[in-house]
């Protein structure tokens, strides 16, 4: 007997909206039609008008379990993450301890298989074991990121010939990179220089344009010597834009064996230097806030293709680690809450087409990021109900007292954002407008490498 059916609803098929009904079954879409005639239901859900799209996947956070439980821990964010809509993650290294060799992987497993509310996936970080990338393939990492080419949250940033070393071994794997892009020499110089500047807008200027354009250039360089699969996270600087879309339209990038995407997170689309007024030390995130020319490249970039996905780089910090002088304040913003409510109020300004948000929040990091062969990020028949509801003309101002992380904040306090009022995961309703799933729902979605080891 089916579970649900959507009724009174409109979905985005064939490159339009259009009117329809979604019968889910044993977590999977198994009928979108114009009218479903079915006998006997487990519950019916009256749309009333509301549109059903592809739920978010964002393949860039930092739950910060284990080690860092204060600030966020499995459920806490997976909770957070459904009631913005999204249902699928994939989590960064930079724990405590990182994740790094087979104990720390299967700790941190362990810990979201008890905790996480929607599925997600693990990344295998990269610092000087190189002879653990193997091992960690084998276990079922995603990929291998957040390389970081200078210093950051966690300190695991690893020298160029390190990087050069990891990448030769990740494309014999048949693995991904992905590349946190700041240069550590250009930081060092920069941070010299400003080192009795403590205005917040100080950040900005340690980490210019430069500082990521100059990593890309060196990285992009490297993946083609060795021939490795290239994701770029976070990208925020016009120059890097240019970087890969002569890589991806010119001669060379078009005949290169390399496949090289990117992601840029909406608080470089929707933020700027003109907002350290008023965030302050709040603001601080690497890549720093950029000055407004970037976020409007940037969305250009994300609407031609150049740019393939938006995700968050969602890295909780409590509001007493924010709340002092910027040099000593950590890095990160909250923002997997936050994803699909910014992006749909950029659908509603014109900012970005309908089609193209759902690529950018779902079908495309399903594809690069091979969720598809556990049936995530297609809206179609046989595909997992990952799904949410949602209103368009219910724009209400994002509070962070309303949001579900520990945090407790956002940067985005009283911008527009549109929230869904259902979160279906694998067809299960995990939000309606309160939390209803329970700990330990969650999915762990293996990577392609993954083989069992004996015994187990």
């Amino acid at each position: 007997m089916p579970d649900i059916l959507i009724k009174n609803t409109k979905v985005f098929v064939d490159n339009y909206l259009q009117p329809a009904e979604l019968l889910i079954e044993d977590g999977k879409i198994i009928k979108i039609a114009r009218q479903i005639d079915v006998q006997r239901l487990n519950e019916v859900i009256d749309a009333k008008g509301a549109l059903t799209l592809p739920a978010g996947i964002d393949v860039h956070v930092h739950f910060r379990e284990p080690g860092m439980v204060e600030k966020e821990d499995w459920y806490t964010g997976s909770s957070s993450a459904a009631a913005g809509g999204v249902t699928t993650v994939i989590e960064h290294p930079n724990t405590l301890p990182p994740t790094i060799d087979k104990r720390s992987f299967k700790e941190k497993l362990k810990l979201a298989n008890r905790k996480s509310i929607i599925d997600f996936g693990i990344y295998g970080g990269v610092t000087g074991n190189i002879e653990k990338l193997p091992e960690l393939w084998g276990l079922g990492v995603t990929a291998f990121g957040e390389i970081f080419m200078a210093e950051s949250t966690g300190a695991l940033n690893i020298s160029e010939e390190t990087l050069d070393e990891a990448l030769s071994v990740i494309a014999e794997l048949g693995a991904m990179a992905c590349i946190h892009a700041e240069d550590e020499k250009i930081r060092q110089e920069c941070e010299s220089f400003l080192k009795n500047d403590f205005s917040p807008q100080s950040h900005s200027r340690a980490r210019p344009n430069l500082c990521e354009a100059y990593a890309v250039e060196k990285a992009l360089k490297l993946a083609k010597k060795n021939g490795t699969q290239t994701h770029f996270c976070h990208i925020s600087t016009f120059e890097a834009v240019g970087l890969l879309r002569k890589e991806r339209y010119s001669g060379n990038g078009a005949d290169s064996s390399v496949k090289v995407t990117s992601e840029v997170t909406p608080h470089h689309l929707f933020l700027s230097t003109r907002d350290w007024d008023r965030l302050g030390s709040f603001g601080k995130m690497n890549p720093p806030l950029r000055d407004r020319r970037n976020p409007k490249m940037l969305l250009n970039a994300l609407n031609d293709g150049t740019i393939d996905m938006v995700s968050t780089d969602h890295a909780p910090h409590t509001e007493t680690e924010k709340d002092i002088e910027i040099k000593s304040a950590p890095s990160g913003v909250p923002g997997v809450e936050t994803l699909l409510p910014l992006m749909l109020v950029a659908v509603k300004r014109n900012l970005i087409p309908l089609g193209r948000m759902i690529d950018v929040t779902s079908r495309n990091p399903a594809r690069i990021f091979g969720l598809t062969q556990h049936s995530k990020g297609v809206f179609a028949e046989g595909f997992d109900a990952d799904l949410v509801i949602v209103d368009p003309s219910k724009i209400s101002k994002i509070k962070g007292d309303n949001l579900h992380s520990k945090a407790g904040w956002t940067p985005f306090e009283g911008m527009d954002g549109i929230f869904p009022d259902y979160t279906l995961a694998r067809g299960d309703i995990v939000w309606d407008g309160e939390i209803l799933a329970s700990k330990g729902r969650g999915k762990f979605l293996p990577g392609k490498g993954m083989f069992f080891d004996e015994g187990e």
